[in-house]
């Protein structure tokens, strides 16, 4: 296994690691599906209109990209331990705010804070995973620590309606405060992965210029742009799926909760059939599979998505399988775009994708008299355009390591 690990992670080991880096990439798919089963009696709680509640997942998406952008140039000059330290510290602190609000503008103000940190840690976690390990054994790296977060989002909702048959909502934050600081006890024991001579040496305000840097590398940028859109529709998914279930079907909290898990489920087995197939398959046909199945699910939730719970979820299921099996394998591709700004790279990535599925949620609360066909357009429309874009990539001039238009 050629890769830098043997030169860091003594205390944690890889094994370690890999627990770590999963359990921070948990904070994000936590802090939203945990609470999903309390939307609509949020918004009863509060005397909140449901655009109001959803505020409190748009705002924490929109500042968690934000968070991203900030921190991750900053780990390039700083080191990775000092921003995962302040970001999960942050998180914890939000969490525990969050669980005090006793308004809805309060709730939305201290999940800013929560996304803030959460993005930060995002971002570093990331960077680390590009530090210690290279080619194949990155990618399989990154397809574990995916497979291993997405059991968060099966298992959240079934966790908060459990908790809200006994509590309230308030308590699901103070599990996510619990959960940050047990992370943040973690942290001490992480050692740095970026070496002095690896950091970027310029002032604090030039090292967030950094991402202009690595975002005029037309390749990263391009392919980026494409893979960002098939965000949107899943995380539309997540903004309306309760309501969907349960004021649309009329199910109850658990029986939307078991829905859910379910569709985790295939979250879970996407990263999995990527590491299964990547070696059998060029990176062309993969990713026009993905293309072609996604479309395919778009049209099947145009015919049959509002029939009944069951006909919507075997129609979207499987593109949550492509949504999460594409992750690893388009984060890998863009990373071997760029060579340094490692940070400022990682974040791009993750704030790009967030921005997008950002705008997946409020498409996705906007109003529709029927959300199960907004859901299909949000879907449909966001494959057809990473499909253009796709087609408009075969032709370009500049080279894109590990991928070519030419081979079949």
């Amino acid at each position: 296994m050629r890769n830098a690990f043997s030169r860091s992670q003594r205390r944690l080991g890889l094994k370690g690691l890999i627990a770590f880096i999963s359990v921070t990439n948990m904070f994000i798919p936590l802090s939203t599906d945990l609470y999903l089963p309390a939307l609509p009696g949020m918004a009863g709680h509060f005397s909140a209109t449901a655009a109001e509640v959803n505020m409190t997942l748009t705002a924490f998406f929109f500042f968690f990209a934000v968070g991203i952008l900030i921190f991750g140039p900053f780990s390039d000059k700083y080191g990775r331990k000092p921003l995962l330290t302040f970001g999960i510290a942050l998180y914890t602190a939000a969490s525990f705010l969050c669980a005090a609000a006793s308004a809805i503008d309060m709730l939305i103000l201290w999940r800013i804070f929560q996304a803030l940190g959460a993005g930060c840690v995002i971002a570093v976690s990331m960077a680390v995973v590009k530090d210690c390990f290279y080619g194949r054994v990155r990618e399989t790296i990154l397809a574990v620590i995916q497979a291993m977060s997405m059991i968060a989002p099966m298992l959240a909702p079934v966790v908060g309606a459990f908790i809200l048959k006994f509590a309230s909502w308030h308590e699901l934050f103070v599990l996510l405060g619990i959960l940050g600081a047990l992370s943040l006890a973690a942290v001490c024991f992480f050692q740095e992965t970026l070496r002095p001579s690896g950091r970027y040496k310029g002032g604090f305000f030039h090292s967030l210029g950094r991402l202009f840097v690595v975002a005029k590398n037309p390749a990263f940028s391009s392919l980026l742009a494409v893979f960002s859109l098939m965000t949107a529709p899943y995380m539309a998914f997540i903004a309306v799926s309760s309501y969907i279930y349960i004021d649309g079907f009329r199910l109850s909290e658990q029986a939307y909760s078991a829905f859910f898990a379910a569709n985790g489920i295939f979250s879970i087995l996407g990263p999995i059939l990527y590491l299964k197939i990547s070696g059998h398959i060029s990176a062309k046909r993969l990713a026009e599979a993905c293309f072609t199945v996604s479309l395919i699910c778009g049209v099947l939730l145009f015919a049959v998505g509002s029939v009944s719970p069951w006909s919507f979820f075997f129609a979207f299921a499987p593109f949550t399988l492509i949504a999460s099996g594409i992750r690893p394998f388009s984060t890998s591709l863009l990373l071997n775009q760029q060579d340094g700004d490692t940070g400022s790279a990682s974040s791009l990535i993750n704030s790009v994708n967030t921005f997008f599925g950002s705008v997946g949620m409020m498409l996705g609360s906007c109003g529709w008299s029927d959300m199960v066909f907004g859901l299909a357009v949000i879907l449909t429309a966001s494959v057809a355009l990473s499909l253009f874009g796709w087609l408009l990539l075969s032709g370009a001039k500049f080279p894109m390591k590990g991928l070519s238009f030419k081979e079949g």
